[in-house]
């Protein structure tokens, strides 16, 4: 047995084959990312022509320069991105994964800017709570509370005791079993000339992976995301300042779970 084929059969398991049978192989494998790009391309353009809803309600935030109603959170922009943060009052911090998300604002937000768009996250924790986390964290995006507003509840990213329906509440457009009483979110929101705010988009559950680089990086890799199956997959997540502090990679044990892996 020769020293490649110990390698295939003891470590990676994959076939190891000449450069230009790889080099078919990667080709039929590009036809399909050209086709998923096209395809990505294509559910934009409709996203963007969904129709868009006119925001009646006087949604009023707590915010670090002080009350702020949704209009005022677009800071002289057209467009407004929410992540909408779990952490709920009386939480010791916010959710792992959640934060996971929030870690790649940080070089995307002056871009985002200069696209005329504002980036704030929402979270139904109040104020001096999500400073504290926030200032642990070492983030510099704009966070601000809902606490005492419909905003969560409307946006079902908050369910009530009230809320739940024989064990499912109404999440990611139906109804749906999930543990937590706060769930991860993305809306979008556009303010016309005349100060009208209009909702025009929400993803949830797996759709905000769309703010997860990491995992694009990842799905690059031989291990890929290298989680196990199950409903909550990203029981490995740290917050940052929680991962030990040589990088070598350990499964995770397995953790409770706060946030909706399904699709």
């Amino acid at each position: 047995m020769n020293s490649t084929t110990t390698e295939t059969s003891t470590t990676t398991h994959h076939s190891v084959v000449p450069r230009d049978q790889w080099l078919a192989e990667r080709k039929t494998l590009l036809a399909q990312e050209k086709e998923l790009t096209r395809l990505r391309d294509q559910v934009a353009r409709e996203r963007r022509a969904l129709p868009w809803v006119h925001i009646e309600k006087n949604y009023v935030f707590d915010t670090p320069q002080g009350k702020r109603s949704l209009a005022e959170l677009f800071e002289g922009r057209r467009q407004l991105m929410v992540q909408h943060f779990m952490f709920g009052p009386g939480w010791e911090q916010g959710c792992p994964s959640c934060s996971y998300m929030a870690d790649h604002t940080a070089g995307m937000q002056v871009h985002l800017e200069h696209r005329d768009v504002t980036f704030v996250a929402v979270s139904r924790a109040t104020l001096p709570e999500i400073e504290r986390f926030r200032r642990r964290m070492g983030w510099q995006f704009a966070w601000v509370s809902s606490n005492g507003s419909d905003f969560n509840y409307d946006f079902h990213v908050s369910f009530r005791p009230q809320d739940r329906v024989n064990g499912t509440v109404n999440y990611n457009y139906g109804m749906t079993e999930f543990p937590a009483e706060e769930a991860p979110g993305i809306s979008l929101f556009y303010k016309d000339g005349e100060g009208r705010v209009f909702h025009t988009y929400s993803t949830y559950g797996r759709g905000v992976e769309v703010m997860m680089g990491t995992y694009n990086m990842l799905d690059l890799t031989p291990k890929g995301r290298d989680e196990h199956e199950g409903f909550y997959k990203m029981d490995w997540v740290r917050h940052h300042d929680r991962y030990e502090s040589q990088a070598v990679f350990k499964p995770a044990p397995e953790v409770d779970s706060c946030c909706s892996a399904k699709a």
